[in-house]
């Protein structure tokens, strides 16, 4: 009886531990920003409306603490944000009635190589004037979990009905629920520790505030450069091949090859 006991003790303590490797280990592929030293700081262009400014901020200062990189909010590129168009070496995120499409939010990622060269954040006002999404904790849970994307992250969990881990990253039906790790506002401890290793090494070339996206070949945003052509990223029948399914079974990312080790990755959060 006794040598059962310790059986079953150590056999709980071997899956805790496993399900607390499998939280933090929730980075995408290789992909990641190219800088030849840490840390790094990672402009937000701001081409959201006054009512979005709040959360773009608490995002920019949530992901700041982690040890390897700054995110600041500065003043937006994109021109129309209906549009949102990426520019080279940072992130653009934008706010705008996008329509009852499906996605409270999207995140778009252009890489080179393993090296994302640009990205944008979309967050849908269409839903966010409504009175279900109208709320900061929804505002807090996916500007966080959008601007997480950009950094290299992908979800620690995609299933919007189990219980809350405590970080943005986690897909819930109710970002300001407890259910004993804390709500799903902000990043956690494991998502600082997933962008260490993301970025524990150095590259040979920088893409973080490079006008030609430091070893990438592509300059636009897929709308008349030299890669992606006359492709409109607005328009979901554009983004490309799905690769991964959320737990109820609906796409959740997908990725569009441009060619020449040009690919474009699209992250989305549907409303419920």
């Amino acid at each position: 009886m006794f040598n059962k006991k310790i059986f079953v003790i150590a056999g709980v303590a071997v899956f805790l531990f496993a399900a607390f490797f499998v939280s933090a280990n929730h980075s995408w592929g290789n992909y990641h920003w190219g800088r030849t030293a840490n840390s790094f700081t990672l402009e937000l262009g701001n081409n959201v409306s006054e009512k979005w400014t709040e959360y773009l901020n608490t995002t920019a200062t949530d992901w700041s603490l982690s040890a390897v990189l700054d995110t600041v909010v500065a003043a937006g590129k994109a021109g129309n944000p209906r549009n949102c168009k990426a520019t080279n070496g940072r992130v653009e995120v934008c706010g705008a009635s996008y329509g009852f499409n499906g996605w409270l939010g999207i995140a778009q990622i252009w890489i080179s190589g393993e090296h994302i060269i640009k990205g944008v954040t979309k967050v849908n006002d269409t839903y966010f004037d409504t009175a279900t999404y109208d709320k900061p904790e929804w505002r807090n849970f996916v500007m966080c979990q959008e601007v997480g994307h950009t950094l290299g992250l992908g979800h620690t969990d995609e299933d919007f009905y189990n219980a809350n881990t405590g970080t943005c990253m986690d897909y819930t039906n109710d970002p300001a629920r407890d259910d004993g790790a804390g709500d799903n506002q902000h990043p956690n401890s494991h998502d600082h520790e997933m962008l260490e290793q993301i970025y524990a090494h150095l590259d040979s070339v920088n893409t973080v505030g490079s006008s030609d996206g430091g070893s990438g070949s592509g300059k636009g945003n897929g709308k008349g450069n030299k890669f992606g052509v006359g492709i409109d990223l607005d328009n979901p029948s554009e983004w490309g091949r799905a690769i991964k399914k959320d737990a109820q079974g609906k796409d959740s990312l997908f990725v569009r090859d441009l060619g020449k080790g040009e690919k474009v990755f699209t992250f989305v959060i549907w409303a419920r």
